[in-house]
């Protein structure tokens, strides 16, 4: 399975940080955000990466990530010209995932701490299908949420004023290959971009959208207090140092 991280966006709730710096890289904890994503892929088996960001931030990410050898891992990238949704900037992915395969897509801003691993196995096990990570939120108004029926979801509304569920859609997301095709069919939204749900709401129409319950936490961690609560979580995170590169000789002890 292959795996892509989407670290693109302008990150206007994070200004004026995100005018120096792509909040990607912003420090939770004792690492920049996007290497907690490059942790859950490697956790999960997951090593053959691509990442998506913007051209004004690629350069810094090759500087920090270089070709991931470091990190147990091997990064590819590709630069989302400008900004255009998500499925605008999944699309680049089309060249690295070959036909029959399976990818696993991480939004570079969502934390989180349940393993991923035992729902890879189960989803590369599918012929078909997707399926969508869900978490139980406070107010479900802000987020997209699912319309689930049995184990599918029968459709996803974005930000309703009614919500029919508690949860919300997070940024984790398993995809069989024809979500290209799919996304060919998704017209820009009113906000002129190419919307994710749009792309979720196809599969959820043909009966092929499953779901999973988080049951640890989960931070969507794009404004100053969700950043600074993901700061706190991963201060302690327990893989962090058996994950982390190896000291060279003469660094600090």
């Amino acid at each position: 399975m292959k795996g892509v991280i989407l670290a693109g966006g302008t990150g206007t709730r994070l200004r004026p940080l995100t005018k120096m710096i792509n909040k990607h890289l912003l420090p939770v904890g004792k690492y920049p955000m996007i290497y907690y994503g490059i942790e859950k892929l490697r956790a999960a088996g997951i090593t053959d990466i691509l990442l998506i960001t913007g051209k004004h931030s690629v350069s810094l990410y090759t500087d920090f990530l270089g070709s991931g050898k470091e990190w147990g891992v091997n990064i590819s990238y590709k630069i989302q010209e400008e900004a255009g949704g998500i499925a605008d900037a999944l699309e680049l992915a089309q060249n690295f995932v070959h036909p029959g395969e399976k990818l696993l897509v991480l939004l570079g801003d969502n934390l989180f701490e349940d393993s991923l691993a035992g729902y890879v196995k189960q989803f590369e096990a599918q012929p078909e299908g997707a399926k969508v990570f869900l978490k139980e939120v406070e107010d479900a108004r802000r987020y997209g949420v699912p319309v689930m029926e049995g184990d599918l979801i029968k459709r996803i509304e974005e930000k309703p004023e009614h919500p029919q569920s508690s949860y919300c859609v997070t940024g984790i997301y398993l995809y069989d290959s024809t979500v290209f095709d799919l996304i060919k069919t998704v017209e820009p939204s009113a906000r002129g971009e190419m919307e994710i749900t749009d792309v979720n709401n196809l599969y959820a129409s043909q009966g092929k959208l499953s779901y999973h319950l988080l049951t640890g936490w989960w931070i969507d961690a794009g404004t100053f207090p969700s950043w600074f609560e993901a700061s706190d979580k991963l201060r302690e995170y327990p893989n962090v140092e058996a994950a982390a590169p190896k000291s060279s000789a003469g660094d600090d002890k």
